[in-house]
């Protein structure tokens, strides 16, 4: 399975990237505008990491300008974490989960709809924009284009949880790709929280990508309080994603 998962990674970031060659390490760079990517172990690769590789990276990362950020499963490649913590990064641990069975149905509250968008939907502004507000963060600018066409290409699919207006409270995406899809970017904006619409969206997703075939779901919780929120609607964890990126460095001002 998690064979699988890793050939997923390596596919997923491939139609919209370019891909760089470090031996050992893959760096993914985001082709045009959007959100940044970040390099991993090179598919197939999983004995030890050279610090020097980690460094040759970070220097092609800081030369691109983009986030100097590693994700990768730490049962698959045991050995990367303590080449990139000699770098000065930091590791953060998450864990990764994948559905059993077909996911429970997850009712939404009165008077919101779960339902999936489409590329013309006139709710995808919104929808798109809603995981940026749940990070109090604004859309990225293009982002909801970029979305559509992504949805359009069957690169992506959007659920979101509307009100009454059509407006979405809530909302994520699934990515497939052959068999296997993750669940990614699920965020409720910060006045409709706590009131189990990210679920209700996550099983919308479920449902969609086991309807189109899906053998393999899976997704990355932020912590294991999350996790057993997951665990709800049949998720298991059955690894540990780590991601590693630099601290923001801090105003001596301000500190």
């Amino acid at each position: 399975m998690l064979k699988q998962i890793e050939t997923y990674y390596d596919a997923v970031t491939r139609p919209s990237s370019r891909v760089e060659d470090f031996g050992p390490l893959t760096l993914f760079v985001q082709a045009g505008d959007g959100w940044p990517y970040y390099a991993r172990p090179t598919l197939g690769h999983e004995g030890e990491v050279a610090v020097e590789a980690v460094e040759a990276v970070r220097a092609r990362q800081r030369e691109l300008g983009v986030p100097e950020a590693f994700e990768w499963v730490a049962e698959t490649t045991p050995g990367l974490r303590a080449a990139v913590e000699a770098t000065g990064l930091t590791v953060h641990e998450h864990p990764l989960m994948v559905l059993e069975g077909d996911g429970l149905t997850v009712p939404a509250p009165e008077g919101v709809t779960v339902r999936m968008v489409g590329a013309d939907d006139a709710a995808l502004e919104t929808a798109v924009a809603a995981p940026f507000a749940a990070f109090g963060m604004p859309p990225m600018p293009g982002a909801a284009d970029r979305v559509a066409h992504r949805i359009t290409a069957g690169l992506t699919r959007l659920a979101a949880a509307l009100d009454s207006a059509g407006h979405a409270l809530s909302a994520g995406q699934h990515q497939p790709v052959g068999a296997v899809s993750e669940v990614v970017g699920v965020g409720t904006v910060p006045a409709a929280q706590r009131r189990g619409l990210g679920l209700a969206v996550t099983a919308a997703l479920v449902a969609d990508a086991r309807a189109d075939g899906t053998d393999l779901v899976f997704l990355t919780a932020s912590d294991v309080d999350v996790a057993r929120l997951y665990g709800r609607l049949g998720f298991r964890t059955i690894a540990t994603a780590l991601i590693a990126e630099a601290e923001p460095e801090q105003d001596s001002e301000t500190t």
